[in-house]
């Protein structure tokens, strides 16, 4: 074999090493059963995850990642920047009980590598509700890490999100700028990140921007090469990626900060809950976007200049997230709710299919089903007040289970209900509709699910609870 031989396979397999080193995934737990942390820390193992980004800083979830060698992003909810922004007392005991005590903690030490302050803050639906105290919440929190000797080892960062941008003329390279309300409080986060060195975290959907933009077809969101190419910058563009990636690397460059890293906080496909949302186009994107980062072609704009880094939405299914967006928000998982693939994708670090969770815990193999023997007149009520205290999104139109008939429909709406209030039999009552059954109702590509045991959930809202405590009581003090 050739030198030149050599030196091209070395090449390549530092580029694939490279990319599958800047991969990771969002692990939320927005979930009424949570997956224990434990088990889901071995399915990033035994799937070669390297890196993940949290939505807070649970206790039980740090400790599973402690010793793991999983390079973690925390999370501070935007709920918090208000108490972060005017007091840093609060910085600083947050920073000492999530960050010190987990990264030096000797050999089980946790590696810890940024601090996401709030979760896409200014988003136009929020208004200003955050935006006051988003960069004075990141500055003291980066001061708490400075003072606890960790600045140089953890990164403070800001999730910001593509509805921050504006564009103008068709997309030319002058007409992308921030939402004028927030020109003033971008540019002072962008002065911040690169006085300290740290990426433009920025989340891009090509899912959201199928659903909103009129002219973006589904084959340009899922990289195929039958695309028709949209221009912008006096480039033509391939894929819907490549497309919002420049934009905004446009609107850093005229914001005065063109060689700022970026990081791609949030990117996925969600598999129900909304037309297109499926198993099968979720692969096909998936697939697309692992093969365009393993290229490390980069994009029109940073030619062979990647993201810094990309993570994936999400690891999981969470049957508690908001879907003020739309029903698909639940559904973003790579793997169900109870950590099972759904389809396959190689994530670059060597496994071509996806690896199940192993040793799930799961409640009795019992379904709540409507009774068919009684009078079902009153039985849509019933089933609409369920799915108002419980998951139904994939009954939604496009969803998993929008095409099974009535009264089938019922019937999930019951179970789902039954299942999220852990099969208590009081639960499959519903005025005497409901009835218990070891009997699956699942049928063709809609599935009845059975819950996880739970023992951890009650530690998860434990945690949400005791950090409101110390918010209310930090509030107090500065009053």
């Amino acid at each position: 074999m050739g030198s030149s031989t050599c030196h091209f396979i070395t090449t390549l397999a530092f580029i694939l090493f490279t990319v599958s080193e800047a991969i990771g995934v969002n692990w939320g737990t927005m979930a009424s059963h949570p997956l224990p942390p434990h088990i889901v820390v071995k399915l990033l193992k035994s799937n070669n995850i390297n890196k993940v980004k949290l939505f807070d800083a649970n206790p039980h979830v740090l400790q599973a990642l402690s010793r793991s060698n999983l390079a973690i992003t925390l999370g501070v909810p935007n709920s918090m920047l208000k108490t972060f922004n005017s007091s840093n007392k609060a910085s600083d005991t947050w920073v000492h009980d999530n960050v010190t005590r987990y990264v030096s903690n000797g050999g089980n030490a946790a590696k810890i590598e940024y601090v996401a302050v709030g979760d896409e803050p200014f988003l136009k639906s929020y208004g200003e509700q955050f935006q006051p105290f988003v960069v004075g919440a990141a500055m003291n929190i980066q001061a708490a890490l400075k003072r606890a000797n960790l600045d140089s080892k953890v990164k403070v960062v800001v999730p910001c999100s593509l509805d921050n941008f504006e564009s103008e003329s068709n997309m030319s390279s002058s007409g992308v700028h921030f939402r004028p309300d927030l020109n003033k409080t971008m540019i002072e986060l962008l002065t911040f990140l690169d006085k300290n060195g740290s990426p433009f975290f920025v989340t891009i959907s090509p899912f959201l921007t199928l659903l909103q933009a009129k002219n973006t077809s589904l084959d340009f969101s899922l990289f195929k090469e039958t695309a028709k190419p949209h221009n912008f910058n006096h480039k033509a563009y391939k894929n819907s990626f490549d497309l919002s990636y420049d934009t905004v690397v446009t609107a850093l460059s005229t914001a005065g900060f063109p060689s700022m890293d970026i990081v791609v906080a949030k990117i996925g496909w969600p598999t129900d809950g909304a037309a297109n949302a499926s198993s099968n186009l979720a692969e096909s994107f998936m697939k697309g976007l692992m093969n365009h980062l393993h290229s490390n072609l980069g994009t029109p704009l940073r030619p062979r200049h990647p993201p810094l880094e990309t993570y994936i939405l999400s690891l999981l299914d969470e049957d508690q997230r908001s879907i003020a967006a739309g029903n698909f928000e639940r559904h973003w998982g790579l793997f169900t709710f109870d950590g099972q693939a759904k389809y396959h994708v190689d994530l670059g670090q060597g496994s071509k299919g996806l690896v199940d969770a192993q040793n799930v815990e799961y409640l009795s193999s019992k379904w709540c089903v409507v009774n068919n023997n009684k009078d079902l007149s009153n039985a849509t009520v019933s089933a609409l007040d369920a799915c108002s205290n419980a998951d139904c999104t994939a009954l939604s139109p496009g969803g998993s289970c929008f095409n099974i008939s009535w009264p089938n429909n019922i019937s999930y709406a019951f179970n789902s209900y039954y299942q999220e209030h852990d099969q208590r039999a009081e639960s499959c009552d519903f005025g005497g509709l409901g009835l218990i059954t070891s009997v699956d109702p699942s049928m063709d590509n809609c599935r009845f699910p059975i819950e996880i045991w739970t023992s951890h959930a009650e530690l998860f809202g434990l945690y949400n609870f005791q950090w409101i405590i110390l918010v209310i009581a930090i509030q107090l003090v500065i009053v």
